[in-house]
């Protein structure tokens, strides 16, 4: 399903706040269209990395190459969504969603054009109109995700989007997205600390350790795509998680 053409590399990313080390020697890779899970426990620099890709914090050692080039402290190569939806109250939905467009220096008329196609992709038919408050939480990270989408198509930085919303609507959710990348054929890096979570949505999961972070093990998730919610319960599935636990 993947090619194999490399997309992002973190390099021995290295980063201490004053002088506690936080990462310890990360490198990661993502390839096109791939799905990659970082998953760790709370608290272990999962965050931090994601900052330091997106280029918002230098690294005290490493690099972050995207296609080749060095994006280390570079902004606005890569898009990212955080787990608050973030939308502003008083925008409309499809304003809310061309935001990235409107920073881009675009006129209302051309904005709103650019993005009204996607309503459909993203399951928000019928909301361009409306306001965050008339959402529920499910079709507000779907904004949210639209909107990211927008301010960067083909590599997107997703931390825990999911984890302020229940169960239910949370499985809803990873089924959604995994429908949604089909279409859309970008490469995304995911944090989490749900096993199972990263399990179903991933190709490949990095395990991270406690703070200081460092990768523990690379794991390959050999699941049949695409993949429905009958595959949590079977025995692969559960080999995986077994495997993952051991090494947590």
């Amino acid at each position: 399903m993947n090619s194999c053409h490399n997309k992002l590399k973190v390099k021995n990313i290295t980063k201490y706040y004053q002088d506690i080390l936080v990462i310890d020697d990360i490198s990661i890779d993502l390839n096109q269209n791939e799905f990659v899970s970082i998953l760790g426990p709370s608290g272990s620099g999962k965050s931090t990395l994601f900052n330091i890709i997106a280029g918002l914090i230098k690294p005290d050692k490493g690099k972050v190459i995207i296609e080749g080039r060095d994006y280390t402290k570079v902004t606005g190569r890569v898009s990212y969504m955080y787990q608050k939806d973030l939308l502003l109250p008083w925008k409309k939905i499809i304003d809310n969603v061309a935001l990235p467009y409107y920073i881009k220096g675009k006129d209302k008329k051309e904005a709103r054009e650019l993005v009204k196609d996607y309503f459909d992709i993203f399951g928000l038919k019928g909301f361009e109109y409306k306001y965050p408050f008339q959402l529920s939480g499910g079709m507000r990270q779907r904004a949210a995700l639209m909107r990211t989408y927008m301010f960067s198509k083909d590599i997107i930085l997703l931390d825990e989007p999911f984890g302020g919303l229940d169960a239910i609507t949370k499985s809803k959710m990873q089924y959604w997205l995994l429908g949604v990348l089909e279409k859309l054929k970008a490469s995304v890096l995911f944090i989490t600390h749900d096993i199972e979570e990263a399990i179903f949505l991933s190709d490949r999961i990095y395990i991270l350790s406690d703070r200081p972070a460092k990768v523990k093990e690379k794991v390959y998730i050999d699941l049949p795509k695409p993949r429905n919610k009958d595959i949590t319960t079977s025995d692969e599935f559960n080999n995986i998680k077994r495997h993952i636990l051991s090494i947590l």
